[in-house]
């Protein structure tokens, strides 16, 4: 427990509210606010120090039910022991109340945030597979719940009852083994799915669309040949990287070489298609200036291996910024792009990527035309939400027929004007996609941080075409689901694509009373294509506590995962409500959250003390920052289109991207030893931690921003950047993605 001097101010959330933005805000009145002295606030730096220094380097095992793991911010190993990892599940507590009204009592989210594929360290085990044959993997007959240590196997073997919905299945006869004295299959060892709480199935032909196999996807590069991209060497830049890039497109571990295809089109008013099959001496075009009815002029030639059409290929790159050097063209159609991108694939008769580099708003005559509605005057009215809200109609439907055809969409947009992200950005977001944006594209300044987030969008982990489904133990329920995502009903959440970097933020509700004894069950299952086109299910177990004790609950909170819910859910509430009313629902919410665990789990104490949970002794200052960023502040300085690509990439952001983003790393380089690989440990995020002396760098997982104290010594200038003084430095120190304040 953390006592902090001073007063709470805000409002108190009512006893009716549910959870985030559900319901009204009641108002509490309260005697004025007190400036709180900085250093009595519980250091956000100081609580990592702690963590790492306590479990930093340990090997965390995941044989206990409901324990709380490290904080993402810590260095730890992870053996898997029948709960899942939690770099593929973290939750907001590890204690679930056993009612509902001990839910709505204490206002605690109950959620859980999951990276079906997250990146395994390297000397952490990778997952094993299990393949039953044609039998496929084995499911419990009523909730069809898959085999995973929570099964416990009854009549000598025969039969299992369910773990989460207790219904007694037979043991199909090829997977029956004796019990030994302590009741547990003598082969328990050999089977992963009996020991691990992550593991992955070869799935049968039944899971598969039209019960065909799978074929290995495709990637379509898709190039904005307007006059804008022409100019700022943006094609040039991309045509030359692909040469080398395209050796590096995933594939399985011991593969020796990908079997993802490749595909070519550049567009502007109209599109161009190429054929690089293997057989030509020169790459063909062919032209698609119909735009209203698109379709793919070529089936043979367009999608093809890169090994087998190298030389084919490099021609056609290197033919690309010179056959469009001298274009006027400065019109571009875009949701006719993603048309042609899913039809090819339709096609080919595979799942796949398109990665698109566009640099302008869609003004050109074709379906998805937009127009300019960047209106400054709507900024803090209660049609505010309307520039974040996408434009409906062609958009909505293009995303429907990208999910059901297995086609993500990563957008790399380069403008230097409004774009109307909120609708440009909405297939990505829908798709299981990725958003880059770099405003007032320079190739000398910006060049580097774009061709570094495109090798590792194209080399990373992924798996394409998928359908994940949250199955729990009786007594609660997966409710609401926020990722980049597309959900046709209630239960089944499709991704187009899915990657390492991807997280789904799951909320559950009860339905009835949970039992301390068996504690609360979920698995989450994934089912999805591999890059090698082989059908798979990939499974996280995740056993937590149940509690009749709220103060159990407090203890077991994850601050950094209750603000990656918070910050999703207030994401998506802005699309529907003004504001100032969803900054309010967040300060009731946390009001609601601290007061509740004062009155019933705290000593009494002065009033004037903010009494704070151990586990959430900095939520308050995560929440702080969550209301300082872009989409919540109502500011006409900070573009509409940074706003929206801020909301929509956090939404499928994992636990340690928030916590970055949200709190970032504020580096002491003035205390550097510039002889030794450690990095000096960060600083409380404040202005009152900078000093005219200093020199600091700020890192928040996007952008880093380097600022230097007027009386910052030029010796430590000079050692740093190897120039003779602060005057000299530039935009371009060495990192493209650096913002100086000098």
């Amino acid at each position: 427990m953390v006592c902090v001097t001073g007063q709470f101010g805000g409002q108190m959330a009512g006893p009716g509210m549910a959870g985030p933005f559900q319901g009204g805000v009641a108002h509490m009145a309260g005697p004025p606010q007190k400036k709180l002295d900085p250093d009595s606030i519980p250091s956000t730096t100081q609580v990592t120090e702690d963590d790492q220094a306590k479990r930093g380097g340990q090997v965390y095992t995941t044989n206990l039910r409901g324990q709380v793991p490290p904080l993402v911010t810590t260095d730890y190993t992870v053996q898997d022991q029948g709960n899942a990892s939690p770099r593929f599940m973290r939750c907001t507590t590890y204690s679930f109340p056993c009612t509902a009204d001990l839910a709505k009592q204490c206002q605690v989210p109950l959620g859980a945030i999951i990276k079906p594929f997250a990146k395994v360290p390297k000397n952490e085990t990778p997952l094993y597979v299990v393949n039953h044959g044609e039998t496929g993997p084995i499911r419990c007959n009523r909730c069809k719940a898959y085999m995973c240590p929570y099964m416990q196997f009854i009549d000598g073997g025969r039969r299992y009852q369910c773990g989460f919905c207790n219904c007694v299945n037979e043991v199909p006869a090829f997977y029956f083994q004796h019990l030994d004295h302590m009741g547990r299959r003598v082969d328990l060892y050999e089977r992963p799915e009996l020991l691990l709480g992550s593991y992955e199935f070869e799935a049968t032909l039944d899971y598969c669309k039209n019960n065909k196999p799978a074929s290995p996807p495709a990637y379509i590069f898709m190039i904005d040949v307007s006059y804008a991209n022409i100019k700022s060497g943006l094609v040039r830049l991309v045509c030359e990287e692909l040469k080398t890039l395209l050796d590096n497109l995933p594939r399985e571990d011991g593969a020796k070489s990908s079997t993802v295809k490749v595909g070519f089109v550049t567009y502007n008013k109209i599109l161009h298609f190429y054929n690089v099959k293997s057989a030509l001496a020169q790459p063909q075009m062919m032209v698609v200036s119909d735009t209203a009815e698109m379709f793919v002029p070529l089936l043979d030639g367009f999608l093809v291996n890169f090994q087998e059409s190298r030389a084919v290929i490099t021609n056609l790159l290197d033919q690309i910024p010179d056959m469009f050097a001298d274009t006027n063209e400065s019109e571009t159609v875009f949701a006719p792009v993603i048309q042609a991108g899913v039809e090819a694939l339709k096609t080919a008769e595979c799942s796949g990527k398109l990665f698109i580099f566009h640099s302008s708003i869609p003004t050109a005559e074709a379906p998805g035309k937009l127009k300019n509605r960047d209106d400054k005057k709507l900024i803090n009215t209660e049609k505010e939400k309307t520039l974040f809200q996408p434009q409906k109609g062609v958009y909505e439907q293009l995303s429907k027929d990208c999910v059901s055809q297995g086609c993500s969409v990563d957008l790399f947009l380069f403008p230097s004007q409004y774009v109307d992200l909120a609708t440009m950005g909405d297939v990505p977001t829908h798709t299981g996609g990725s958003i880059f944006k770099y405003s007032n594209f320079q190739v000398e300044m910006d060049g580097e941080h774009f061709l570094s987030d495109l090798r590792k969008d194209v080399e990373k982990a992924i798996g394409f075409d998928a359908i994940m489904r949250v199955r729990t133990s009786t007594g609660f329920r997966a409710t609401n689901f926020f990722g980049a995502i597309h959900m046709n009903n209630t239960t089944d959440v499709e991704m187009a694509a899915v990657d390492c970097d991807k997280a789904v933020t799951v909320e559950f509700k009860h339905d009835d009373k949970l039992s301390e004894e068996t504690g609360a069950l979920m698995q989450c299952a994934l089912l999805y294509t591999t890059v090698s086109g082989q059908r798979r299910l990939r499974i996280h177990n995740l056993s937590l506590n149940c509690s009749a004790q709220l103060s159990e609950l407090y203890k077991s909170c994850e601050t950094d995962a209750l603000i990656n819910f918070f910050a999703k859910s207030a994401y998506r509430a802005m699309l529907n409500q003004p504001l100032k009313t969803v900054r309010e629902i967040l300060v009731n919410q946390t009001a609601h959250m601290l007061a509740c665990y004062r009155k019933n789990c705290a000593s009494p104490s002065a009033a004037s003390q903010l009494i704070l949970p151990d586990a959430m002794k900095v939520f308050p200052v995560y929440l702080n920052s969550l209301m300082k960023t872009g989409p919540l502040v109502g500011s006409a300085e900070l573009s509409t289109d940074d706003r929206a690509h801020q909301r929509l990439s956090t939404t499928a952001m994992g636990v340690e991207d928030t916590q970055l983003l949200l709190y970032p790393r504020l580096v002491p380089l003035h205390n550097m030893d510039f002889a030794s690989d450690v990095v000096p440990a960060p600083v409380r995020c404040s202005e009152e931690r900078l000093t005219d002396a200093g020199m600091f760098l700020l890192e928040n997982g996007r952008s880093l921003f380097l600022w230097l104290g007027q009386a910052c010594p030029p010796e430590l200038v000079q050692r740093v950047f190897n120039v003779p003084g602060n005057n000299k430095i530039t935009h371009s120190t060495g990192c493209p993605s650096l913002h100086c304040f000098a």
